[in-house]
């Protein structure tokens, strides 16, 4: 059974604000957005986005890969975003440019991970992960697998002490990924090498854009007019177009052609004024 306390929050799907309690889905807010070319081409599609289609999708997601309970999954070979957070964080696992990765996992908190398949596993599946409380049947597997659980007892995020914590492990090239400029920066102080990835943008103010601009090396433009205006201008490389990921530093876009030149698929690239706009946008763009 899960624990009695146990209580998570996350925002997903336009962000839509998903409250589960003991396995169970209490509320679906309402999204910020209409539509989202990811969201129309995941397992379970979805086209409109409503509290009750955004329900259905994520009942899906705990039906099958556990989500939010003990019975949830950790481990995961498959890609799900060609250029997703968790897809580039497991491509510089495997070529050894990173060493290990600071990520969030429900159930567990901020968690260190050096495994790919533990990090497609936990964050191929989660988005925006806003509270969790500890399940211990996720928390023995994480550890099973290798990773460190920054606070088993409360299970907090806090990617600021995951990072400083994968430091005093012994850890040097670490990627850490964030929600708020203000972890950003702080992570800089800590680890100045951290690869830093901005993800769950949507809605974010100018201002953040600005910060994550200024300090992550790669940044998920997700439904965010401000990272499309003001993180795609200053960005070296863009990686898709209707979700768009923009390096922001030398390190980022190594990182993105690393992982190009690893795949056996075909790709096509092109110089272009920079943020590169496709036919498929999410709408609207907030």
């Amino acid at each position: 059974m899960d624990d009695p306390s146990d209580e998570h929050i996350i925002e997903a799907i336009g962000k839509s604000r998903i409250l589960i309690r003991d396995g169970k889905i209490i509320d679906v807010g309402r999204a910020m957005i209409a539509t989202c070319p990811l969201a129309e081409r995941f397992a379970r599609p979805v086209h409109l986005i409503t509290p009750g289609a955004v329900e259905e999708n994520f009942s899906n997601r705990m039906a099958v890969y556990g989500m939010c309970t003990n019975a949830r999954e950790v481990l995961g070979s498959g890609e799900f975003v060609g250029f997703g957070a968790s897809e580039l964080i497991s491509a510089g696992l495997k070529l050894g440019t990173i060493d290990c990765a600071v990520i969030a996992s429900d159930g567990a908190g901020t968690v260190i991970v050096r495994s790919p398949e533990l990090v497609q596993g936990i964050g191929g599946r989660m988005s925006g992960l806003v509270k969790t409380s500890p399940l211990f049947g996720i928390i023995k597997k994480i550890e099973e697998a290798g990773g460190i659980v920054l606070d088993p007892k409360t299970a907090r995020i806090d990617q600021p002490a995951g990072t400083a914590l994968a430091f005093t492990e012994g850890y040097r090239q670490i990627a850490v990924t964030v929600t708020t400029a203000t972890d950003a920066a702080r992570i800089r102080g800590i680890c100045p090498q951290a690869l830093i990835i901005a993800v769950h943008t949507t809605g974010i103010t100018r201002e953040e854009a600005e910060g994550f601009a200024a300090t992550a090396d790669l940044i998920t433009a997700c439904a965010s007019k401000w990272v499309r205006e003001i993180a795609g201008k200053k960005a070296l490389l863009q990686a898709g177009t209707a979700i768009p990921v923009f390096a922001m530093t030398r390190r980022g876009k190594d990182l993105i052609l690393d992982k190009l030149k690893a795949t056996d698929e075909q790709v096509f690239l092109k110089v272009a004024r920079l943020p590169f706009a496709g036919e498929v946008q999410p709408s609207p763009l907030v």
